[in-house]
C-alpha cells in the first residue's frame, strides 16, 4: 500500500534545518522524499502547517515487565510520539535470574519495574527476547542487558567479590545476551549488588563484551558530591574495557553542588572525547529524579540480603543505627538526605493500602502526620512495612544545570520512566518528550526544534546502532510523527501526574497509522527492535 504525506515541514532527524517536501511510503518503508505532488496513493495525509518527524526513541524506560504484561502498554507512550523504547536500564532488569535469586531480584526491582507475575521465569536474555516476540506490542521494543541482574543471578546481593568460577558465569551471561540481541550493557553501580564491585572486577567482567562494540550505559556510582570521581571512574572503566560509553541521566544533585560539579564532569567527558573515546550522555527534562527508597540507605546499613537489612531496620537497635548513620557523610557515597533534605524527597509508590495516604507527600509531611519529629523514624517504619518496596521522587537538580546538559551536542533525551505501581508516579512517565518540545523549544527557546528532534530520534538510533530508524530518508522504516509544535502539550505535573499528552496528529509505525488526533486507531503488532 502506498501512502503520501504532503505539504509538511520535514524535520528529518539529522539536526539540519527543516524543508518542505512530500513523503512517499510504500508498505513499511519510505520510498521517496520529493517535490512532486501528483503522486497516486492509496492514502493521503495533508500535513500543511505541521511538522513531520521521525518517531521518537526513548532509550531509557524501565518498562521491561510492562511490555510483557500490561494490557495498556503503548497508550501513554504513543501519546508522547514514542515509536521505539529500550528497557534493561541501570542494571535493573528481570533477566537473567535463577530459582535461587529470582524472588529477591523481583522484590528489589518492583518499585522501578513493577510487579513480576509468578509465571515469569526468565533465565537468560534470549528467554526475554522470545517473550517479547510472543507479545502483541503496539510500539517497537528493545533492551539492554543489565549487569546488576547478572551479578544478582550469580551471587545474590552478597558483598563479597566474584570467585573465579562466578566471574566465568557472569561473563557467559554477557556473551549470551549480546549474541541474543541486547543493544548493549547497562550498569547501576549506585545500586546493590553492583555497588560492592571494584573497578577492576567490573572491567574484567566487561572485557568479554569488547568484540561486540555495543555501548555500556551506566548509572554511575554517585551524582552529587561524588559526581566528578564517579565520572572519572566510568570513563576509565569504559576505556580499559574498550567499550563505547553512555552516561545515564547525566546530572548534578545536591543543592551545594548546583552550578559547579556538572561543569567539572562535562570537562572530564570532553577531555576524553578529544582523546578519541566514544562517549555520549542522556538526560530527562525535569529537575526531579525518581528511584527506590532503598537507595537512600547508607552503605554501612546494608546487609548481604535485602531481607536481612529490612529485618535489622525493623528492630529498635537497627532503627537507632540508621538514625546515627543517615545524617553522616560517607566517603564514596552520596547522602541524598543531607544533600537536599527530607522536604525534597516525595513518596511516589507503596504496596500496602494503609500507606497510600502518604503517596505524593514529602517525608517531613508524612512523618508529622504520623506523629514523628524525626522523619528517619518514619523512614524505618515505612521501609519495614513495605519490605523495601517504596518508590520516591527526589527534587535534587537545578534548572540551569539541566539546561547545560540539554545543550551539549552529544546529549540525547530520555525519560527514565519507572513502571512501579503508583498513585503518584513521576510525571516524566507521561510527559517527557512533548514537555521537551513545549518548554525547551517553544517557550524558553533553549534549543531549536531541529536540534531537539535530533536528540529524540537520530542521535539515540545512532548510539544504539538501530538500523533504518531515527531518520526520515529513503529506504528507512516509516516510523513517523505529524504534529503542530505549538499545540503539542504535556499535562503531567508532580501533584497530578497521570495525564496523557495531547497534540500528536498522526503516529505511523512501519508505515501504518496507529494513532490519529490522540486516539489509538487499532491494535498493531510492532517488531522487536533488531540490530
Amino acid at each position: 500500500m502506498r501512502k503520501l504525506i504532503k505539504n509538511g515541514l520535514i524535520y528529518d532527524g539529522s539536526g539540519n534545518a527543516p524543508y518542505k517536501k512530500n513523503l512517499v511510503i510504500e508498505n513499511d518503508k519510505i520510498a521517496g522524499i520529493t517535490d512532486l505532488s501528483d503522486i497516486s496513493a492509496d492514502v493521503e495525509i495533508n500535513a500543511e502547517g505541521l511538522a513531520v518527524t521521525p518517531g521518537f526513541i526513548d532509550t531509557h524506560r524501565h518498562c521491561d515487565i510492562a511490555a510483557l504484561y500490561d494490557e495498556k502498554f503503548g497508550e501513554l507512550e504513543l501519546a508522547q510520539g514514542l515509536t521505539a523504547v529500550i528497557g534493561g536500564n541501570c542494571g535493573l532488569a528481570p533477566v537473567p535470574t535463577t530459582d535461587k535469586s529470582r524472588q529477591e531480584v523481583y522484590d528489589f526491582i518492583e518499585p522501578c519495574l513493577g510487579i513480576a507475575p509468578p509465571e515469569m521465569k526468565l533465565e537468560r536474555f534470549s528467554d526475554y527476547i522470545k517473550a517479547l516476540e510472543n507479545t502483541s506490542m503496539p510500539i517497537h521494543m528493545g533492551s539492554y542487558l543489565g549487569t546488576g541482574a547478572i551479578k544478582a543471578a550469580v551471587k545474590g546481593f552478597q558483598k563479597t567479590p566474584f570467585t573465579e568460577e562466578e566471574m566465568k558465569t557472569a561473563q557467559s551471561y554477557i556473551v549470551e545476551g549480546l549474541k541474543a540481541g541486547a543493544f548493549g550493557l547497562s550498569m547501576g553501580i549506585m545500586y546493590q549488588p553492583e555497588c560492592y564491585s571494584t573497578r577492576d572486577e567490573i572491567i574484567r567482567m566487561l572485557s568479554v563484551a569488547a568484540p561486540f562494540q555495543r555501548p555500556l550505559t551506566c548509572h554511575i556510582r554517585g551524582e552529587g558530591d561524588n559526581l566528578v570521581p564517579s565520572v572519572k571512574e566510568i570513563i576509565e572503566i569504559a576505556k580499559r574495557a574498550e567499550l563505547p560509553l553512555n552516561i545515564s541521566h547525566f546530572k548534578s544533585t545536591g543543592v551545594k553542588n548546583w552550578g559547579k560539579n556538572i561543569h567539572q564532569a562535562i570537562g572530564l567527558v570532553e577531555e576524553a572525547r578529544m582523546k578519541g573515546q566514544d562517549i555520549t550522555v542522556d538526560f530527562y527534562p525535569y529537575c526531579g529524579g525518581s528511584t527506590t527508597l532503598i537507595s537512600l540507605l547508607p552503605p554501612s546499613i546494608l546487609e548481604d540480603t535485602m531481607e536481612a537489612a529490612i529485618k535489622k531496620l525493623a528492630a529498635k537497635s537497627g532503627a537507632e543505627e540508621l538514625k546515627r548513620e543517615i545524617y553522616k557523610e560517607h566517603p564514596g557515597w552520596d547522602n541524598m538526605v543531607t544533600a537536599i533534605g527530607w522536604e525534597r524527597i516525595i513518596i511516589s509508590s507503596v504496596t500496602k493500602e494503609r500507606n497510600r495516604e502518604f503517596s505524593g507527600k514529602n517525608f517531613r509531611e508524612a512523618a508529622i502526620s504520623k506523629g514523628y519529629s524525626d522523619p528517619c523514624d518514619f523512614f524505618c517504619e515505612l521501609l519495614a512495612e513495605e519490605q523495601g518496596k517504596v518508590g520516591i521522587i527526589v527534587l535534587s537538580m537545578s534548572q540551569e544545570d539541566v539546561d547545560t546538559v540539554a545543550g551539549l551536542p552529544y546529549s540525547m533525551l530520555i525519560s527514565d520512566s519507572l513502571y512501579g505501581k503508583s498513585d503518584c508516579p513521576h510525571p516524566r512517565l507521561y510527559g517527557s518528550f512533548p514537555k521537551f518540545i513545549r518548554e525547551y523549544v517553544m517557550e524558553r527557546k533553549i534549543l531549536t526544534l531541529e536540534n531537539a528532534i535530533h536528540k529524540m530520534t537520530y542521535l539515540p538510533a545512532k548510539r544504539l546502532q538501530i538500523p533504518g530508524r531515527g531518520m526520515l530518508s529513503e529506504g528507512n522504516y516509516a516510523d513517523i510523527n505529524i504534529f503542530d509544535p505549538c499545540m503539542l502539550t504535556d499535562h503531567a505535573v508532580y501533584g497530578k501526574p497521570k495525564q496523557l499528552c495531547t497534540g500528536i496528529r498522526f503516529v505511523l509505525i512501519d508505515g501504518t497509522v496507529v494513532s490519529e488526533r490522540d486516539k489509538r486507531l487499532r491494535e498493531y503488532k510492532a517488531n522487536i527492535l533488531k540490530r
